[in-house]
């Protein structure tokens, strides 16, 4: 803290201090006020200017200081300068005491608070910034609410200084009303609970209720308006209660809960049940990954006490297996199992004619029209392809299409490369390159996996050579050619530029939410990378939701699921009660090996985000279990890192790098997402020798370094006195 903080806070403390040893606080109790009447009343009869200066100060400062008595010093206002003069006083003096504690609180606790609250606070500030003002105005409404509290808490958000004045001077003209004219009734009154009769105390409520009422009504209003193009078409009744466009993780969990609480839902899917992840993503990787490290452990196999062996196997058999795995997994996710749930399944392309109407468009060559009281658009993304010239021409798949295209292989292509330094295109480098073939993976940026900390892109980069794949970092793809049989990537780095023979082109440079095909710019609904959404999933039009990779802001499986529920629950029920999405926990994994799994902050978001942060950290490498499992080969490489608030056990954020890093994050996204800190994981008894043992040790670490020295200390004296 600054010294001008602490100069500030001793000068509040003396003036404090002063009030309470001198007792001022007698002279602002009622029975003083109606002793006094008289007496201020002929004073002001004869010095009213200097009466009306003096207590304007009086009041300023009363409130700068947050004072009790407030309610007396405003009968006083009435009583001494009448209704119209008292109130005018009042309402200014009120308003610039409560501005000056405003910026007292800002200037002297809002660091503070920064530094050890600043996820919460940054939370705050995000309401503040859409809606402060009318929050403000109605806390004012209603002056049960104690406005020193007010005055200190806004001081501590990011609300502009002008906005607060105007908005408290507005919103607390009403009670100032009420108390100054009780005011100029002073001698009626027996006591200040007169004025707040029930009656009266009910009025504030309705005052305090009405903005929101009026909010629901503005809401209305504009609600009529977005419609208003489509009044003439509005069904006056629905086929279902919900329709979901979209077969993948977003759409099944929509539809799910759909039918799971009665409602009547149709779920629209042209292509494969299941979307994306099982049929493209998650599941055949994590198939390819599974084949490649026991290909991988078999070359080591000296490792574990056993001959090293070159796998002898079939790169058709190993894609087999991949399509297999597919398939075993597939039911979870079929049009059969959906329909036994209750749920309409049509197999076809779902397009929107207008807010309530989606024209299905079958597979089999009819075409149906629905009508539903709420759509959930669950379109999913698809890969980028790069502009390079020559592309088509070479010939070039993706992380969707090599499933397919490499099944018809016997063998896997000789030369790979992959574009991409991203999770995707790490893990398939990684798979290929264990699996035999040379590859080279080519990233633009200065290194891999760049949402990760530094120490963990170059452990990756370091694992991946390790398995033989050539990573260039700082090359970017400019064309590519065909020479005779040879197909030819050229790549630009520090002005020069450098070729790469492959036999198979893998794009896997990200990927982008389907937006075109579903009627969305017919309707006008507004889309930029994702189609635009407000916190409750809604687009420009409330009754149609948007959920999953074609939502954004993530492209993981679980969030799209993590969305479903808030986009289904919203459209059934939101015109009673609705749910403002909750990203605080979001956790992810990068499957290369070793793994890469994290859960909120990491340190180079820390930093640039300005959030003070502690670092523990862990490493695998002394963990038991893990010893076991790799031997005394320096391969149980790998660590847990934590990013605390300095000083406390609360978990800002996680990374773990080694062997099952995505199934020990489990525990702390359970801490962080309930409020748990790392004394409560290190009070959790976790079953020897397993690697979950890894997140116990780290917080044992964290309590290692905040052990209390001084207090150890005596306690050796202690120990060392009973000896004698």
């Amino acid at each position: 803290m600054r010294l001008r903080q602490i100069v500030l806070l001793l000068l509040l403390a003396l003036v404090i201090g002063a009030f309470a040893v001198l007792d001022l606080g007698r002279y602002l109790s009622f029975e003083q006020l109606k002793a006094s009447q008289a007496s201020f009343n002929q004073l002001y009869a004869q010095q009213p200017f200097t009466v009306a200066a003096v207590y304007f100060g009086v009041y300023v400062l009363a409130t700068a200081l947050s004072f009790p008595g407030a309610t007396i010093i405003t009968l006083a206002g009435g009583a001494v300068f009448g209704l119209w003069q008292g109130l005018l006083i009042v309402s200014f003096a009120s308003t610039l005491g409560a501005t000056l504690a405003f910026w007292a609180s800002r200037f002297v606790l809002r660091d503070w608070v920064e530094s050890r609250f600043s996820q919460r606070l940054a939370d705050i500030n995000v309401g503040v910034d859409k809606e402060g003002a009318f929050y403000l105005f109605t806390l004012r409404l209603i002056p049960v609410v104690p406005f020193f509290l007010i005055n200190l808490l806004m001081g501590l958000t990011r609300m502009k200084s002008w906005t607060y004045y105007w908005v408290s001077q507005l919103g607390m003209l009403a009670g100032t009303a009420v108390y100054v004219n009780a005011g100029t009734q002073l001698a009626q009154l027996d006591s200040v609970q007169g004025i707040l009769s029930p009656a009266l105390l009910g009025s504030f409520v309705l005052l305090g209720i009405f903005p929101l009422l009026a909010r629901r009504g503005v809401a209305a209003i504009q609600k009529r308006q977005v419609y208003a193009r489509w009044a003439s078409v509005r069904p006056k009744h629905f086929d279902r209660n919900l329709i979901v466009i979209g077969g993948g993780a977003a759409g099944l969990v929509s539809a799910y809960i759909a039918a799971a609480v009665k409602a009547k839902v149709t779920l629209i899917e042209a292509h494969k049940m299941g979307g994306d992840c099982l049929n493209y993503g998650c599941v055949p990787s994590k198939a390819l990954i599974k084949s490649a490290k026991l290909a991988h452990q078999m070359r080591h196999g000296a490792r574990y006490g056993l001959s090293d062996t070159a796998p002898n196997f079939s790169f058709k058999a190993v894609m087999q297996r991949v399509h297999d795995v597919i398939k075993a997994i597939a039911p979870h996710d079929s049009v059969e199992r959906y329909t036994g749930l209750g749920v309409e399944v049509l197999q076809g392309y779902g397009k929107l004619v207008n807010p309530w109407t989606v024209e299905v468009a079958l597979n089999d060559g009819q075409v149906q029209r629905l009508t539903a009281r709420a759509i959930v658009i669950a379109a999913g993304a698809q890969p980028i392809v790069p502009p390079l010239p020559g592309l088509d021409d070479v010939g070039y798949v993706t992380s969707d299409t090599l499933w397919d295209a490499f099944a018809k292989l016997d063998d896997i292509p000789k030369r790979i490369v992959v574009l991409g330094g991203g999770p995707i295109g790490c893990e398939l480098s990684q798979s290929f390159a264990r699996l035999g073939a040379q590859v080279t993976q080519v990233e633009m940026g200065e290194r891999i996996m760049v949402r990760e900390d530094e120490e963990v892109s170059a452990m990756a980069r370091e694992a991946l050579q390790a398995d033989g794949v050539q990573v260039l970092t700082g090359h970017q793809a400019l064309r590519c050619e065909r020479r005779g049989e040879d197909k030819i990537l050229v790549l630009s780095t520090q002005g020069h530029e450098v070729e790469l023979v492959f036999d198979a082109l893998v794009c896997a440079v990200g990927r982008v939410a389907r937006l075109q095909g579903y009627g969305l710019e017919d309707i006008g609904v507004p889309t930029h990378r994702t189609v635009e959404t407000n916190e409750y999933l809604q687009t420009l039009y409330p009754n149609i939701y948007a959920a999953g990779d074609v939502a954004g802001p993530y492209q993981l499986t679980h969030t799209a699921a993590h969305q479903a529920w808030y986009a289904a629950v919203n459209a059934l029920f939101g015109d009673f009660k609705s749910f403002k999405v909750d990203y605080r926990v979001i956790p992810w994994a990068t499957f290369i090996d070793p793994e890469v799994a994290r859960v909120g902050l990491n340190e180079q978001e820390a930093q640039a985000q300005g959030i003070a942060y502690e670092v523990t950290k862990y490493g695998i490498d002394d963990l038991d279990r893990a010893i076991c499992d790799e031997g005394p080969y320096n391969e149980a490489h790998g660590f847990v890192k934590v990013l605390t608030v300095p000083g406390k056990d609360r978990i800002l954020g996680v990374t773990i790098v080694g062997t099952h890093a995505g199934d020990l994050l489990a525990e702390y996204v359970l801490a962080m997402k309930h409020g748990l800190g790392l004394n409560k994981i290190l009070g959790t008894i976790h079953t020897y020798p397993t690697l979950a043992e890894a997140n116990k040790y780290a917080a044992g670490e964290w309590k290692r370094a905040h052990a209390p020295q001084k207090l150890l200390a005596w306690v050796e004296k202690f120990h060392d006195w009973r000896r004698e």
